[in-house]
């Protein structure tokens, strides 16, 4: 097997053992580090992704021209005027009045600006039944939501006063305001909910207290240091509002679960007749191990965000990266002084009933429900694995005909929100006028002939050529030689239609037109243009990121197992658990198979973000899981079990803190899962899902019976590889026990 000599070293025995003898100093400097994280952090400021630099190619162009010339683009919003009758149309009389109407009503507000009547623009439908008055917000666009409310209101005295047809406002500035106002407490309550769910199950996993209190107090001030580092980093990595949920969400997962592995493993040293102080070092020396190699091993995974070249990405990833970095820190510092001040006093206010019960693990029974499973998974480890691989693979199946795309506003929402209807009204009558693409012209000289005439040539032919069926705005801005070019895209929310006609514009309207004009750079971006460079940006990176993830995880845990058989198990039984949440994904919101169970509905694709993001997300809990148990299992293996028994014992002694920790990740990842919004409906599903199927059949079935066949095998580790450095640092429960206590400032033998 390798590594038999008991050896008294290793980072996390050392930090536990320093941590316990200088416990105030160690607490001290944990809070001092919290604090001042926080203070710099605020002091500081974030720095958020630019919109401009979310992407690169056309889109990044394009904003980029924008920004050097230094237009202000202003916030946009239509009013639709619409019969409900078929005889009526904007050529009578009423129709004309209400138009009027709508202009003296907007201007009246003061907070618009270029208003603009559809009998001037020809903003009028093909049968005369729909118009669009037009005008832009005054002020900063960013801002504009927070000042459209008197405008609203003005649209909405004008509709009462014609009842007999349709008026509604739509805009980016009244379309934020809807969905904050239907939605804005809805993703910050999940958040709060978060806490107390957690702290609800520690208190059943633990009966008391100040136990539970200990994993949400080491998660919460994981995250609020996080908080802080985050926005020094920004001025290097600029973040955003994504990054910090996702921050949130990993920083709960994995704080609750490194401090619930040591602590559940110093508690049944305890209730084993281990004193307090060779408890803790017992914890330090293996459940703190598992926990840094657990932490690094997810800080490679969320590393693996960086490569996609995506800005939100690279923030969402270098927040979890920190935060589980933070964690990992923190368990295996501050928690063991914690611990040590708090000795005894850690069972202090026992729940009734709860509070009453021995864990089973301290009498070496363990659980008697996975002792049941374990009897039958080891008793005929090969029919386990073909029927648990077999279903997993069945679960799976619905993955290969996974279809991704940006969701639009219907499949996100539903047809709940009035500003749905109104889009879905403005996009029927007029196909593409709500996502127009836009084109960017910068030229030496704007003015010339011949980008005038480029400029008409490119109108008329982006119609002639059924990319557009207009009408096309072109707004001149002389002073910077830019033009900024409105164009309609004919498919509107039909996302695979208007991406075709985006690809016309790209590939036979421009370089027909404007591209024939020397010095002139014409990319063309909107929101069509943005969700697809985003799918195909994101698509080049799923191959360079799986790898990466992959590959450095299989070295990670070879180095820390010596073995070259749980290096490769550990990566197949990961991709086994990602494919299963694929297919449940699929399955559920692709197909609609099930999906009222979890209130939601097949929209028929699941949002292009999310694979790549649960394959990183959950490729690096997963492993939370695998390290502990299968450290549990080799610790056994190096006391001499064999490795059935190792096996067995590994498992069923560390069922108990897997189930709990499994519990808490999925009750909050289910959550997530009951927001109004399609795609935090697909990712907290998709989280949950995989977490369960993760602590249950991988762990629970596959990888004891995987383990059971393979026997001395698992251990295997060719001579060749010999030379890589040793990271096991193993650890060896009754040679912590019998080293004496070391006094204060007495030096640790590595």
């Amino acid at each position: 097997m390798g590594n038999r000599d008991v050896r008294v070293r290793g980072l996390a025995a050392r930090a536990g053992g320093w941590s316990a003898r200088h416990r105030w100093a160690a607490v001290g400097i944990w809070v001092l580090f919290v604090v001042l994280a926080m203070g710099l952090g605020s002091a500081a400021g974030r720095v958020d992704v630019d919109e401009g630099d979310q992407l690169k190619g056309e889109t990044h162009t394009a904003a980029q021209i924008i920004d050097d010339a230094g237009i202000k683009q202003p916030a946009g919003e239509s009013v639709l005027i619409q019969s409900r009758e078929a005889g009526v149309t904007a050529t009578g009389a009423g129709f004309r009045a209400a138009v009027a109407d709508v202009v003296k009503a907007v201007e009246g507000t003061g907070e618009v600006t270029s208003v603009t009547s559809p009998y001037d623009t020809h903003t009028i439908s093909r049968d005369g039944r729909s118009a669009l008055v037009q005008f832009d917000m005054r002020g900063d666009a960013k801002t504009a939501v927070d000042r459209v409310e008197p405008v609203l209101s003005a649209v909405a005295g004008v509709r009462k006063a014609h009842g007999d047809l349709r008026i509604e406002e739509i805009g980016g500035a009244s379309m934020q305001k809807q969905y904050k106002d239907a939605f804005g407490d809805d993703f910050q309550q999940a958040e709060y909910s978060a806490v107390p769910v957690a702290l609800g199950i520690l208190l059943i996993a633990f009966g008391a207290l100040v136990a539970a209190l200990l994993p949400v107090a080491l998660a919460i001030t994981a995250i609020m240091a996080t908080m802080g580092l985050m926005g020094l980093v920004s001025h290097l990595q600029p973040m955003s509002d994504t990054a910090n949920s996702v921050m949130l969400l990993v920083g709960m997962a994995v704080g609750v679960d490194y401090c619930l592995f040591y602590l559940r493993r110093e508690r049944e040293e305890r209730l084993a007749g281990r004193d307090p102080g060779t408890a803790l070092r017992i914890a330090a020396a293996t459940s703190g191990r598992a926990v840094i190699v657990s932490g690094v091993t997810v800080c490679v995974a969320m590393a693996g965000m960086l490569f996609t070249g995506l800005a939100e990405f690279e923030a969402m990833g270098l927040a979890s990266l920190m935060v589980v970095a933070v964690a990992m820190v923190g368990s295996v510092t501050v928690l063991p002084a914690l611990l040590s001040l708090l000795g005894e006093r850690v069972e202090k206010g026992r729940i009734p009933f709860l509070g009453r019960r021995r864990p089973r693990r301290a009498t070496g029974e363990g659980s008697r429900f996975w002792t049941a499973v374990l009897r039958g998974v080891l008793a005929k480890p090969l029919v386990s694995v073909v029927v648990a691989a077999g279903a997993l693979l069945a679960v799976a199946a619905p993955a290969l005909g996974m279809k991704t795309q940006q969701l639009t506003l219907d499949q996100e929402f539903g047809k709940s929100l009035p500003i749905v209807q109104t889009y879905n009204r403005v996009n029927d009558a007029f196909p593409g006028g709500s996502e127009p693409a836009q084109v960017v012209v910068e030229a030496r000289d704007i003015n010339a002939p011949e980008v005038r005439q480029a400029l008409a040539d490119f109108k008329q032919r982006a119609i002639t050529s059924g990319a557009s069926r207009g009408p096309i705005d072109i707004r001149l801005h002389p002073a910077q030689n830019v033009a900024l070019v409105s164009v309609p895209l004919v498919g509107g929310s039909d996302m695979d239609r208007a991406v075709k006609s985006l690809d016309k514009l790209r590939d036979e309207v421009r370089p027909a037109t404007l591209g024939k004009v020397a010095g002139v750079r014409a990319p063309i971006t909107g929101q069509v243009a943005g969700n697809h460079d985003f799918n195909d940006q994101l698509l080049g990176s799923v191959v360079p990121v799986f790898a990466f993830v992959v590959v450095f995880a299989f070295l990670l845990m070879l180095l820390s197992f010596r073995s070259l058989t749980v290096a490769i198990t550990s990566i197949v039984l990961n991709l086994l658990s990602v494919g299963a949440a694929y297919g449940i994904l699929v399955a559920v919101f692709q197909h609609g198979w099930g999906a009222s169970l979890v209130g939601a509905q097949g929209v028929g694709a699941i949002v292009t973000w999310l694979p790549l993001f649960l394959f990183v997300i959950l490729f690096g809990l997963s492993m939370d899981y695998h390290v502990f148990v299968v450290s549990r299992i080799r610790e056994a293996r190096l006391r001499g079990r064999s490795t059935t028994d190792a096996i067995r014992h590994g498992v069923v002694t560390t069922a108990g803190v897997v189930t709990s920790a499994a519990v808490i990740m999925v009750a909050v990842f289910a959550i997530f899962g009951t927001l109004s919004m399609q795609s935090m409906k697909q990712m907290g599903v998709g989280l949950a899902a995989a977490v369960l199927i993760d602590a249950t059949v991988i762990r629970g079935v596959l990888l004891p019976a995987v383990m059971a066949l393979l026997g001395e095998r698992n251990w295997y580790l060719p001579k060749w590889l010999h030379r890589l450095p040793d990271l096991t640092h193993d650890e060896a429960p009754e040679a912590v026990a019998s080293r004496p206590v070391r006094e204060e400032g007495e030096r640790l033998p590595v």
